[in-house]
């Protein structure tokens, strides 16, 4: 029997869009027939998965120390899958086959350029490692070949799927921010490509609706936001949440008037796809991977000018409010588009060839 060893160990982080892929990938994967493999889950709390999916995989402690070549991985498996592009958990010994699924290559492109060095370093040697390499969309694996000199390896793109697969009861969730009056909503953690600000200051010139925004903004760029919110006397009309689990998500989704995302760089954008599981008008940017995510289901702004955005905004959403009939179709198949059990089967396959 075939082995796979899955270093899924970002799972712990379901708030994030690592931690949602890992699993999701995995339970889609649970639910289908791998007679065949062996699966192994590295996790650093193997009974929680362990009561959900019991005997459909293996499981193995991940511990911090794995990151240091000394106390890497011994047992040598078929299969090695590396879940992100980032980690620095590897096997000691080669595997028979190395997968690498690339999520983005931001680091190119933001942050320190110590950390782009120490990022860059990593990717490479997982680069020369590997024997498949997986995106998540197109965009992810231009941009890859644009910096890296990617090896003559099979590349592959499977798509993420929609975390949207059940809904929530959400009849007794109390909100943290006021819904009494129309919002707009938005997701994500608090850094500048999500690009917040640009949807703050839209809401300077805009006097129709709430700004709603969930996601962990207790680092630099969120308190930055929450000064500028306080200067502009906007703390009665743009609210922060803070982090909010699935059920406060698919809350603020299925109740706002539209989602809105002006982020400048994505390997995919999750939030997009759920937010249209709920059949909402979703506006993007037009940069990297979202206009091949939102496809002609979303609208896009060009720039980030708040008078601009807002006008395209509110002329958009009442163009929907007139013939939403005419948009509806085009946004629910979209979301339905992405399954888990597409990208699982698509991985599944992988492994097995």
């Amino acid at each position: 029997m075939r082995t796979v060893f899955l270093e899924s160990h970002n799972l712990k982080n379901r708030a994030g869009g690592l931690g949602t892929f890992n699993y999701e990938l995995i339970k889609a994967m649970a639910q289908l027939q791998t007679n065949d493999l062996e699966i192994y889950l590295n996790l650093k709390n193997p009974e929680m998965l362990k009561s959900e999916f019991g005997d459909a995989f293996l499981y193995n402690k991940y511990s911090s120390l794995q990151r240091h070549a000394i106390f890497r991985i011994k047992k040598k498996y078929d299969v090695w899958h590396s879940l992100n592009q980032n980690t620095k958990v590897e096997p000691f010994f080669n595997p028979g086959k190395y997968i690498l699924t690339v999520h983005d290559v931001n680091f190119m492109e933001e942050g320190r350029s110590e950390d782009r060095k120490k990022n860059e370093r990593v990717f490479k040697e997982k680069l020369k490692r590997a024997d498949v390499i997986t995106y998540i969309s197109n965009f992810a694996k231009q941009q890859t070949n644009q910096y890296f000199n990617v090896p003559a390896v099979k590349e592959v793109i499977i798509y993420n799927g929609n975390p949207i697969s059940t809904l929530q009861d959400i009849n007794n969730y109390t909100a943290e921010a006021p819904v009494d009056k129309p919002y707009l909503y938005s997701l994500g953690d608090f850094i500048e490509r999500k690009n917040f600000m640009a949807l703050v200051k839209m809401m300077e010139v805009n006097q129709e609706y709430n700004l709603i925004i969930s996601g962990n903004n207790d680092k630099e760029y969120g308190h930055a936001i929450k000064q500028y919110i306080a200067e502009k006397k906007l703390e009665n009309r743009v609210f922060l949440t803070g982090k909010v689990d699935d059920t406060g998500k698919q809350f603020y989704m299925k109740n706002c008037t539209a989602f809105v995302f002006p982020s400048i760089r994505e390997g995919f954008g999750l939030p997009p796809i759920e937010a249209m599981k709920f059949g909402k008008p979703v506006f993007l940017s037009d940069k990297t991977s979202l206009p091949e995510i939102g496809g002609d289901a979303a609208f896009y702004w060009t720039n980030f000018d708040p008078e601009y955005m807002n006008d395209f905004l509110t002329t958009t959403l009442s163009q929907f409010k007139e013939n939403p009939e005419a948009h509806l179709k085009k946004i629910y198949d979209r979301a339905n588009y992405f399954s888990w059990d597409k990208a699982a089967k698509e991985y599944l396959a992988l492994y097995t060839e």
